[in-house]
């Protein structure tokens, strides 16, 4: 009796245990797939919305190259093409994992992506080229450590497809699938070619359509400031040492004061608009008056007038003409010098007026070189890149 007992219940145990794992094998499975829409959504929304600002993500890539130096300068003329196809790449994994197409694939280029980027970004976090990472383009700015930890979540996610995958099985045919990869390539690159030939589909930049820029220029009164850690460095005896403000010796004139840093430790209120500007020749700063004129002010933003289009820098002077005669203003930004500015003049025959910009500001107020901003009281209510300047309707009463 007592062994029947015994065996019933080690058949109890054994069914307990075998209905427990049944249930960890179907938790894991769903988390794997929860994984997986997580990795897939991660590159998609990366990619979309660099693939949409093409040119915004090439000033980014252009500025690591320059931070990194040495080879990768002599590339940098190449970053729009680097970031059309990190952008398509990276929609290609993303779609691919939502999709689950040619996963096997797929898999191999995620991991290899991620193998590459999650040391880079950890290199990037620690000696911090610049402010941030760009991985997701002006649609959400994260700081270069941020960034790092991402991607090690991400690298997981993807080591994890390859440890259980068994777990994942194709929903559509294999010749539909490769259909469907090249469809993936055809949406990244033709995102990015259309966005660079005229405009970000979606403007995420701070000059959108509807902004006032004097508004968006204000620091109220009682915003929080710059908080800086300052130290003194002294000698004495051939010894250097740091202080701070509150231990410096100031009664001992055996320390020599040789310099001093300040290194900022909380950055206080940033208007959304900060660094707009705008100086003639003498630099006058009239930024003022043309943010006050009550009629339409045209900007036309060049901020390297050695790769501007000279299509296009000739059709905005026919702009500038139509504007003499309606009493609009215009204003021809670059960043570029009186040098570079006269031999453009004539090799061009333009006649507009040229002022000077910060280069960095220009490339964020349009995603286009040349490209026209409308302005009316300084609120943004049009802007064109130069392929679509006839769209900007000088000759209506907008």
């Amino acid at each position: 009796m007592k062994k029947k007992i015994d065996s019933t219940e080690n058949h109890n145990l054994i069914e307990y245990f075998r209905v427990m794992n049944k249930k960890l094998q179907t938790t894991g499975n769903i988390l794997l797939q929860i994984g997986r829409f997580i990795f897939g959504a991660v590159f998609i929304f990366s990619g979309f919305v660099k693939a949409i600002d093409p040119l915004g993500f090439s000033y980014k890539i252009e500025e690591y190259l320059q931070n990194f130096g040495g080879i990768f300068q002599r590339v940098d003329n190449y970053s729009l093409f680097f970031a059309i196809a990190l952008t398509t790449l990276e929609l290609l994994i993303g779609l691919g994992f939502i999709f689950k197409v040619h996963f096997n694939f797929t898999k191999l280029l995620a991991l290899l992506f991620m193998i590459v980027m999650t040391p880079l970004t950890l290199y990037i976090a620690i000696k911090n080229p610049v402010p941030d990472c760009g991985c997701f383009g002006d649609a959400l700015i994260i700081g270069n450590w941020t960034t790092f930890f991402k991607n090690v979540i991400l690298i997981s996610i993807v080591i994890l497809m390859y440890i259980y995958h068994n777990q994942f099985s194709a929903f559509l045919s294999t010749k539909l699938q490769y259909y469907a990869l090249a469809f993936f390539v055809l949406i990244g690159i033709s995102l990015s070619v259309y966005s660079y030939q005229h405009l970000p589909l979606i403007d995420f930049l701070p000059y959108k359509i509807g902004v006032n820029i004097q508004k968006d220029m204000e620091i109220p009164d009682d915003a929080p400031q710059d908080e800086y850690k300052t130290t003194f460095i002294y000698e004495k005896n051939g010894e250097k040492k740091e202080f701070t403000l509150e231990n410096y010796p100031k009664n001992d004139p055996e320390w020599v004061f040789v310099d001093q840093k300040s290194v900022l430790v909380k950055q206080g209120f940033r208007a959304p608009i900060h660094d707009f500007g705008i100086m003639n020749a003498q630099f006058d700063d009239i930024t003022q008056d043309v943010l006050m004129f009550p009629g339409k002010t045209y900007l036309l933003v060049m901020y390297d007038i050695d790769e501007t289009a000279i299509e296009g820098a000739k059709k905005a002077e026919l702009i500038y003409q139509k504007t003499l005669k309606s009493g609009d203003k215009f204003y021809a930004l670059t960043a570029s010098s009186d040098e570079d500015v006269t031999k453009f003049v004539q090799k061009t025959n333009v006649t507009y007026p040229f002022w000077k910009t910060d280069p960095t500001t220009l490339k964020t107020i349009i995603r286009a070189n040349p490209g026209l901003v409308l302005l009316k009281k300084g609120t943004i209510v049009g802007k064109w890149n130069w392929r679509d300047f006839e769209k900007s309707g000088v000759n209506s009463n907008q």
